[in-house]
């Protein structure tokens, strides 16, 4: 098993010392040879002009930055370096200068889980970054389901925190800074000057990040009682985490929020359940006409009303010609519901990675929002609290009345300038620059590509996390002002332990300890469908094997898709390299070789960075294109469009996970400029390799 720092070869042979000529031009695989312009100020770079076709993003990917972590240390010389692809998260070294590694997988398992299809754009978008929604994103219950768990992991979880401060200030449990706050309000109040109070304080607070915690001492959100503003028992029972709203425990960063936002959405009703179970999942394989006979599960919901209202003498019409319409127009205006969902957790990220940047983007944009209060907080001293009473009512009325006006005005810049609303949104103005988390670690993605470093995959959690509190700084608490004592907050963390065994008396017979274990009838008659339901599909998976054999397409499109249970024990992880998978039902894997080569004099290979499949395995990642010979190649320059395909369908994803509890591996389709499109199928790593592909290129991305 390679150790942190293993290097894989990009051929048979060890490459001669690189020349400077050669260098550059291996480190401008990211980009079109973007001129990189540096600024007065400390790691930030100037936008490249736009003939360049680069973005902020390749261009930070390309800097030379202060603050250096393993993965930009590495690429010294032209081989790929691993850097802990096979550790498991044990004895790696911090990956990205100023960011610890935890904050980065947590970043990188929610990128996992946010995108799923990108495609080539020929130019820079307005903000400079790329990986923006693309305006023709159709609607599907997966995508809002992620939108969802966004904005509970984003917006929601920040909103409680918020509530968690005020709570504490309300409630007088600390005077220290109650009584301090109180003061100044009235003082501030009675001298008539709130609003330049406010002002000033918001100033303090954007220009001085030490002042926020200063002024709101933080502490774990589950711990503190949302009305009382004192601790309270965490919801999970031990306090295992300390950003989540339940504090279950976490193996790893970030994780007990992901689970929330997953439970919460299989809570809300019918169309959560639709995004559940993955209804029109933009995941799923072309053809799914084998799963045409399994049932809808998500009417279940629809006819369980319809048999409650038959059960209660109400008539069901059989002909309803409202039900489709209806059905029609909810489903029609789901898709701008997502995509506001979507844009108040991008907004939401986008603020709070400009007040709080994480590296390599520069800590510059709070100065913006600096400049936008500034005058608000010298307005304020001349300007009346009845003038902007009055003002406000009358741009009120003007809108109101002139209407016809404004739709006119609308439709000369809709003729003179056709996109202009796209130039007034938050993120072409204010937060201009500014990147989302899908941005940000994609430009983390980046400079591991740019430093022929990839960087690894979030640690698995195959295993629970352990029932014990997470490490808390008791004093802290305490001294920032906590209404609590280390003792109180010693139990409330914690796990209460069981209670003792009682003796047995006449009076309170006990029950066998057996009765407790079994299950009623209703259990066993599921557990036997279960297990019946399971042989069916590996027999079904053991029919595709001979259909393939007979030539047929969608069968080899399912080939390998549910690992053997023995295969699930082996948990080790693949790449850099290489990545195993099948095209046409084939076993064999498909290489990244990201070495800067001309094409082959043969045709057999494109100019690298080039991706391909071979199926001639012999377990060596270090030899790569100089001894395969590949089924297909594929230049990464010539990629337009990257895709996550299901290995089965909706219905039969739900299906076979529920009768085998396995997990199906899913594919992942590549398409080229000419139109190609190259699916690999039965893939263990897609999400790492689709990583590593929307990374290493210098395309333009856009998510759909």
């Amino acid at each position: 098993m390679p150790t942190p720092g293993y290097v894989f070869r990009d051929s048979g042979t060890t490459p001669p010392a690189e020349t400077e000529d050669q260098t550059a031009r291996r480190r401008l695989t990211l980009g079109d040879q973007a001129q990189l312009k540096p600024s007065p100020l400390s790691g930030q770079l100037t936008r490249p002009p736009p003939q360049d076709k680069t973005t902020d993003s390749h261009a930070l990917a390309l800097a030379d930055h202060d603050i250096k972590g393993a993965a930009q240390i590495a690429g010294q010389t032209g081989d790929v370096t691993d850097l802990g692809w096979r550790a498991d998260a044990k004895e790696i070294d911090t990956l990205v200068g100023g960011l610890p590694n935890e904050e980065l997988w947590t970043l990188i398992r929610r990128f996992n889980r946010q995108m799923y299809h990108v495609k080539s754009i020929p130019r820079v978008p307005p903000n400079g970054l790329d990986l923006e929604i693309a305006d023709q994103d159709e609607f599907s219950p997966d995508k809002l389901r992620a939108n969802i768990e966004r904005l509970y992991m984003t917006v929601i979880i920040g909103l409680m925190g918020f509530g968690n401060h005020i709570a504490r200030l309300r409630s007088w449990r600390e005077p220290r800074r109650t009584a301090p706050f109180c003061a100044v309000y009235f003082l501030a109040w009675l001298l008539g000057c709130l609003v330049p109070l406010s002002c000033a304080l918001l100033l303090v607070l954007i220009l001085v990040p030490q002042s926020r915690p200063m002024l709101f001492p933080p502490a774990p959100i589950a711990l503190v009682n949302s009305k009382t503003g004192g601790v309270q028992k965490p919801k999970a029972g031990v306090l295992g985490s300390h950003d989540s709203a339940t504090g279950a425990p976490e193996k790893h960063k970030g994780e007990a929020v992901e689970q929330e936002a997953s439970n919460l959405v299989n809570g809300i009703a019918h169309v959560a359940i639709s995004s559940a179970a993955g209804r029109h999942d933009q995941g799923d394989p072309g053809d799914t006409k084998a799963e045409d006979h399994l049932p809808d599960p998500t009417k279940m919901a629809v006819g369980a009303a319809d048999s409650k209202a038959s059960a209660q003498g109400q008539s069901v019409v059989k002909h309803d010609k409202t039900k489709q319409p209806m059905e029609d127009a909810i489903w029609t205006k789901m898709r701008p519901a997502m995509h506001v969902v979507g844009d108040i957790a991008d907004v939401w990220e986008r603020f709070a990675n400009a007040l709080s940047p994480t590296p390599p983007f520069p800590h510059t944009h709070q100065y913006r929002f600096a400049g936008l209060v500034a005058p608000l907080f010298l307005i304020s001293f001349f300007v009346k609290p009845a003038h902007v009473v009055h003002g406000t009512s009358f741009v009120f009325g003007l809108a109101f009345f002139t209407d016809p006006l404004l739709q006119r005005g609308i439709k000369l810049l809709n003729q003179k300038i056709p996109d202009w609303p796209k130039y007034i949104e938050l993120r072409n103005t204010l937060l201009i620059r500014v990147p989302t988390n899908a941005q940000l670690t994609l430009t983390l993605l980046r400079i591991g590509e740019a430093n022929r470093a990839p960087l690894p995959p979030p640690p698995r959690s195959d295993e629970p996390p352990p029932d014990h509190p997470a490490e808390l700084d008791k004093h802290a608490l305490t001294n920032s002002g906590l209404d609590a004592s280390h003792s109180e907050i010693d139990d409330v963390i914690t796990v209460d332990a069981p209670p003792p065994a009682s003796t047995t008396t006449s009076d309170t017979p006990s029950k066998p300890a057996s009765t407790k274990k079994k299950g009623g009838i209703g259990a066993k008659i599921l557990s036997f469908f279960q297990y019946t339901t399971a042989g069916v599909v590996e027999s079904k998976m053991g029919v595709d094997h001979v259909r393939a054999m007979a030539g047929s397409g969608h069968a080899k499109q399912r080939l390998g898709i549910l690992p053997p249970k023995d295969e699930l024990k082996k948990s080790e992880t693949e790449g850099p390299v290489e990545f195993k998978g099948r095209y046409n039902g084939k076993k064999g894997a498909i290489y990244l070789d990201s070495s800067v080569s001309p094409a082959a004099a043969d045709g057999s290979f494109p100019a690298r960075p080039c991706v391909y499949f071979t199926t001639q395995l012999d377990g060596d990642e270090e030899i790569t294109s100089g001894k395969k010979r590949p089924g297909w190649a594929v230049s990464i320059a010539d990629i337009t469009e990257l895709k996550k395909v299901g290995g089965l369908g909706w219905k039969g994803k739900l299906v076979v996970g529920w009768a085998t509890e396995r997990e199906i591996k899913d594919g992942l389709e590549i398409v080229t400029k000419d139109g190609a499109r190259w699916r690999v199928t039965a893939m263990k790593e897609r999400e790492e390799l689709f990583n590593r592909l929307v990374a290493v290129g210098g395309q333009i991305w856009e998510s759909y």
